[in-house]
């Protein structure tokens, strides 16, 4: 049997503790007590209200698929991100390893204009073009190009007309795919 908190109080009394006066006088007050219908409903409801539903398997399993999806999503984006970030890194870490070797490019050309390139030194040439060649490297800056201010730097400015080509190639500019590595150095002149 327990005991109740507040003996003389007849609500905090165990219900098999309670004499027959208690007991009718409980009932007393509950047909004192006797509420409105539209009050009982509204009262009704607020407890619907205020005690929430369980969540069904169903609930539960279609929020733990978004979550799933969200998260996969995320990762996907995140090594998409990761791969692009890399390849731009080891396009760049070969762009200045070419820019480094362009002085030795130039030496070799000028040689060869003189006539000095032979033997182990044109053999140099050729492997050096060769890899180049293989990461995609062009040269530009031809006599008779039309002049590009992005591409070409111009030291000398010998045309009089509106339009402008190139003259006289001092330096051989290069790009790697699209991304300009170096521009050529021309003297501007008129078309021919």
């Amino acid at each position: 049997m327990t005991m109740p908190d507040n003996p003389g109080d007849p609500e905090n009394t165990d219900p098999e503790a309670t004499s027959p006066e208690q007991a009718e006088a409980a009932a007393e007050r509950a047909e004192e007590a006797d509420l409105d219908p539209t009050l009982e409903a509204d009262v009704d409801a607020a407890l619907a209200e205020e005690v929430p539903a369980e969540p069904t398997v169903e609930d539960q399993l279609a929020e733990r698929t978004e979550d799933l999806q969200r998260v996969s999503a995320e990762y996907a984006n995140y090594r998409r991100r990761t791969e692009r970030d890399r390849a731009q890194g080891v396009e760049l870490a070969k762009s200045q390893v070419v820019v480094q070797l362009l002085p030795i490019l130039d030496d070799l050309e000028l040689a060869e204009q003189h006539g000095d390139l032979e033997g182990p030194l044109k053999s140099m040439r050729d492997k050096l073009l060769g890899v180049t060649e293989s990461l995609k490297v062009q040269s530009f800056g031809e006599e008779g190009e039309p002049f590009d201010a992005e591409r070409h730097e111009a030291v000398q400015d010998l045309s009089e007309g509106e339009e402008k080509v190139l003259g006289t190639v001092l330096r051989r500019g290069y790009q790697m795919g699209d991304r300009l590595l170096r521009t050529a150095m021309v003297i501007i002149a008129d078309p021919s």
